[in-house]
């Protein structure tokens, strides 16, 4: 355990106290992410910076696909386990 940055421990919140408000501006402003919960802090991170595209609708013509051509010849194998991403969600 580092002794010495527990004992610091006020010295470095303040000197980041100091750092955020002379360098905090609109043009390029900090952002703090709580994260006791390091899972729910990342989902929170993304959220935010998605947030803060700008985002709006953009209009598609709409496609037609033409039928799909099948081989009834081809069968199609299994995908090897080792190949595949877990399922998590």
């Amino acid at each position: 355990m580092d002794l010495e940055s527990r004992r610091r421990w006020e010295d470095y919140t303040r000197a980041k106290e100091v750092m955020l408000e002379r360098t905090h501006t609109d043009e390029s402003p900090w952002w703090v992410v709580p994260a006791v919960d390091k899972k729910k802090a990342r989902l929170n991170c993304i959220h935010h910076l998605l947030s803060q595209v700008p985002y709006h609708e953009v209009a598609h013509p709409e496609v037609h696909l033409p039928a799909r051509e099948r081989d009834p010849e081809y069968i199609r194998g299994p995908v090897p386990q080792e190949i595949l991403v877990p399922q998590v969600y």
